[in-house]
């Protein structure tokens, strides 16, 4: 996939854009300026599966839900995670015409990546991307939210095959929120890492 023409709509957009061929390189550049930060995660299968976690706990102090440091609670790690200097995510669509769309159940990560932190990095793969609107909203219900349903045993008919959503009623449902960003908010610095590999759902 060539990123030449997202890229020079989402710097339009207000973004950074950073490209790269392969996860690693891109760990080690947010390995490198991410130093000595209050960093927050979002959950994410991208993020997991890099390795990010390890590698800036190193120099930072990072607050992930899914890595409850001893006598902290998830909801008190995720408010610490809301208020971190450095805030990092992916998407569950990304449209080559702008919007980064995202889905959730709680409501954290859709929340604080709106606003709050010095800067918001998106890690992204190549397979989040889609060409419109309509077909990265398609994606991110169709695609993502089902993988993401089955990958934490949701009891949902999308968790069964993870293949499609079928708008339930579920009290189990994880698709709560939606948010969607026409353009990086005024407020803060927001970052796209593409990446030229398969990476999450």
């Amino acid at each position: 996939m060539d990123f030449t023409k997202i890229k020079a709509k989402l710097e339009s957009l207000g973004y950074g854009v950073t490209c790269f061929d392969t996860a690693a390189e891109a760990a080690d550049y947010l390995d490198e300026n991410i130093q000595g930060k209050t960093v927050g995660f979002g959950g994410s299968v991208t993020l997991e599966q890099m390795g990010l976690y390890d590698r800036l706990a190193l120099n930072n102090d990072v607050f992930y839900h899914n890595r409850l440091p001893g006598g902290m609670t998830r909801l008190e790690v995720c408010t610490k995670a809301n208020s971190a200097q450095i805030y990092l995510s992916s998407v569950n669509g990304l449209a080559e015409t702008g919007e980064v769309i995202n889905i959730d159940g709680n409501g954290n990560r859709v929340s604080s990546i709106l606003f709050g932190h010095d800067k918001v990095y998106f890690v992204v793969g190549e397979n989040k991307i889609a060409k419109t609107y309509d077909a990265a909203l398609w994606r991110a219900r169709n695609i993502a939210a089902p993988k993401n349903a089955k990958r934490v045993k949701a009891k949902t008919p999308c968790a069964v095959k993870a293949d499609k959503c079928h708008n339930c009623e579920s009290p189990y449902r994880i698709c709560r929120a939606l948010s969607v960003l026409w353009g990086a908010p005024l407020r803060g610095d927001f970052e796209i890492i593409l990446i030229h590999e398969e990476l999450g759902f």
